[in-house]
């Protein structure tokens, strides 16, 4: 419920927001209520918490811009959910490009709850058209930078048709390509050289699950973790399957793991196209795919950005950076 009032003197206008209980304040506040005060920042209003009240004070335009984003974010404050920088920012770009209804949406799509409490739901637009393809589409390609959530928003819609008995496995893999050191210098067996490339992979399960649901799971070989070599051969059925770090395959391994699909199952392939670790001359059998199977019935290839980078505020200025530079540096064609 908000009511307003009438303009000051300087032209600033005012309006205040009820809020539903003490949880939702805290969550709207943020730590310290750095919330408020990045949402200031973002927007030249002035923003005042008094008990479940929350007031904004601006010029008409600011004033405006400043209530449309604190109500977009109702759904994450209005459940007690935390709200980071990358909230705001995304949600404040969805309103300057006339979107904000269906970023407010994305709130309330929520996927599953962590280990943590926390609600797991895609964060930009892109990520919900992502998220949308992996439900409706027997294959999924997902090219874009690190930190789009392309792997982890994966392993939750996995993990949560896994829950729903849709599937009766789950297999995460990903090629364990070297970036600079050798294989043979890592200590233990190959089992144990190759579980640092899968780290990541044991680590979303991990917030999913929990270590020890996780680690039960693995035993009974519900869940499956392994390097892509052990995937020749074999007919994945009744599998969520992942394909990570994709962009390191070559034509030959994205083929073979592709057409182990089996019946009842379903696949999401991601990668980085920008981080290759591949020798010099050898074709990404990610990008190949992504060209090959452009249009085909029950494929669907999403392409996120650095605008749905949703890890720390700089690493999306980290790769915007870099795909300056490497745009730079390509030829120009005559």
């Amino acid at each position: 419920m908000s009511s307003s009032a009438t303009a000051d003197p300087g032209g600033r206008s005012s309006t205040s927001i009820a809020l539903p209980n003490s949880a939702a304040a805290l969550a709207l506040a943020g730590p310290a209520e750095a919330t408020l005060r990045q949402v200031e920042a973002l927007t030249g209003a002035s923003l005042v918490l008094r008990g479940l009240d929350l007031w904004i004070a601006a010029r008409p335009r600011q004033l405006q811009r400043a209530t449309a984003l604190v109500e977009m974010l109702r759904p994450l404050w209005d459940q007690g959910q935390a709200i980071g920088p990358v909230d705001l920012q995304t949600a404040l770009q969805a309103l300057d490009t006339d979107r904000g209804e269906e970023h407010r949406a994305l709130g309330e799509h929520v996927l599953a709850r962590s280990q943590s409490g926390q609600l797991l739901r895609p964060r930009t637009l892109r990520q919900k058209t992502y998220v949308e393809a992996m439900e409706r589409h027997d294959l999924t390609l997902a090219l874009g930078p690190a930190g789009t959530g392309k792997t982890f928003l994966a392993t939750v819609l996995a993990v949560r048709m896994l829950n729903e008995r849709k599937v009766q496995r789950l297999i995460l893999t990903r090629p364990a390509v070297e970036a600079g050191e050798r294989l043979g210098f890592l200590p233990g067996d190959l089992q144990q050289k190759v579980d640092p490339y899968l780290r990541p992979l044991y680590d979303a399960l991990h917030a999913l699950l929990g270590a020890e649901r996780t680690s039960a799971l693995l035993e009974k070989g519900v869940i499956e973790v392994a390097p892509l070599a052990y995937m020749r051969g074999r007919t994945l059925a009744d599998a969520f399957v992942i394909l990570d770090e994709a962009q390191n395959t070559t034509s030959a391994q994205m083929r073979m793991v592709l057409t182990r699909l089996g019946e009842n199952s379903r696949m999401v392939v991601t990668g980085d196209p920008t981080q290759l670790d591949l020798p010099p001359g050898v074709t990404s059998g990610l990008n190949e795919a992504a060209e090959v199977l452009e249009g085909v019935e029950g494929v669907a290839i999403c392409r996120l950005s650095a605008a749905d980078v949703v890890r720390h505020p700089l690493v999306q200025r980290l790769v915007t950076a870099y795909a300056q530079r490497d745009a730079r540096r390509q030829p120009r064609r005559p």
